[in-house]
Order: C-alpha cells, then structure tokens, then sequence
C-alpha cells in the first residue's frame, strides 16, 4: 500500500525531483519557482505549503515551503526523504548572526547544528547530539559560492525551538564558535542521516539578535537571492 499522497503532500509519485530546495516561507517557495524555474508547476499547496517542481539550467528541480521550526520540516522532510523517494534537501532560510564578525546578507552553511531540541531523541540516542550535513553538498556549495562571487561561511548553526528565548543561549554559543540561530536545520539533518540521504541548510544572515538590526519581511523574501542561486547550481 503506497503512504502517498500523505496528510500534508497531496503531490502523486514521481511529482518531485530527486532535489528539494526547501525555505521557510511559502511565499519564498512560489518566488523562487517564478524567478528561477522554467515551466514550474505546483505539485502541492495543502495548508498553503507550496511545493513546485521545474526546471533550472535543463534540470528537474523542485521546491516547497517547510514552515517555521523543528516539528514543521520534520513531517515535510520525513515523508519527502520515506515516501517521495527524494534524495537531497537543500534548505534555503534565514538565520540570526551569533557570531559578531558576520554581517547582514552574509551567507552561512550549517556543517552541523546545535539544538535544544529533544527531535534526536526519537531514533535512540538520549545525549546531546548535533547532526551533521553532507559533505558532498557542503563542498558544492562552496564551490558554487566561489563561482558565483559570493563564497558561503561554512560552521556550526544553533537550531532552536524557542523564538523568544529568554535562556540566552546564544551567549554561550558565541564563545564556542556557532555562526548564527535559526529554527530547522538540525531536524533536517537528523531526518536525512536516519532515512540515509542528503542535506544542506544554507541560510541567510537577516538579523543581528544583539544589536536589533533587522532586514524587513518583504526584504527576507524576495531579496536573498544569491542564496537562493548557490542552491539551484547544486542541485
């Protein structure tokens, strides 16, 4: 008996490429599949999570929307990985800088991600963990930064569960290093090492969580696009 279509993918089998790029933002997922895929086509909008699928340069592409934090790209990343047959997730999302040498619209990609999350717990480990991305899509992201003039800043990312954090956790991790804080990348990363398959986080640097700089929403949207690009070319 096949899973799909599921309770949150409505897409039929083969609708998706072996290569998801996957924002935050629903609105990022439909701007991306305009401006940069040919003859896209919405494969899925249950809940308003569009999901397209097109081509880019020649080669079939597909991108959809994760929604904010763990628990969302969890469900998504997990039927895309078990279900869709889909090999690659490339999250393409913005981030706060921990690190006070970044600046905004810098680029980072997550080598691995801290978390306060208890996601990990589910597949038998009850430490800390901070999973790893893979490699073979770091190292192509870095070169495809290089080409294209804007070279990624590659470390370790901090996945919350807590937007509004009053722990200051952040304090701690800029000592050891951690580039900056988003909410998705460690799920992400944990669904892809369990389901033996491959992901990236590449985000954004929208805001700076010290200073109160901050780019606006219309701006997190529709001006990223460099990263946008970096993910597409290793797709």
């Amino acid at each position: 008996m096949s899973n799909i279509p599921t309770a949150h993918i409505t897409a039929k089998e083969g609708d998706f490429a072996p290569t998801v790029l996957m924002p935050g933002d629903p609105l990022r997922s439909r701007f991306i599949a305009e401006n940069f895929l040919e003859n896209p086509v919405l494969v899925n909008n249950v809940r308003g999570v569009q999901g397209y699928t097109g081509l880019y340069k020649g080669k079939r592409v597909s991108v959809m929307a994760s929604g904010m934090g763990m628990p969302s790209i969890g469900i998504y990343s997990y039927e895309l990985f078990n279900f869709y047959g889909v090999e690659n997730i490339i999250r393409v999302g913005t981030a706060g800088m921990l690190n006070q040498k970044l600046k905004v619209r810098d680029i980072v990609v997550g080598m691995s991600a801290y978390t306060n999350s208890n996601f990990g717990a589910q597949y038998g480990f009850n430490g800390n963990v901070a999973p790893c991305c893979s490699w073979e899509l770091l190292k192509k992201a870095m070169e495809a930064g290089e080409r294209l003039g804007q070279v990624p800043i590659p470390g370790a990312l901090y996945s919350s569960d807590i937007f509004y954090d009053e722990s200051q956790a952040g304090v701690a991790l800029q000592k050891l290093g951690v580039l900056a804080v988003e909410m998705e990348a460690a799920a992400l990363y944990l669904n892809a090492a369990r389901a033996g398959k491959n992901a990236l986080a590449i985000c954004t640097i929208s805001d700076n969580p010290f200073t109160g700089e901050e780019l606006s929403a219309e701006e997190r949207q529709n001006n990223f696009t460099k990263m946008m690009e970096i993910a597409l070319e290793i797709a």
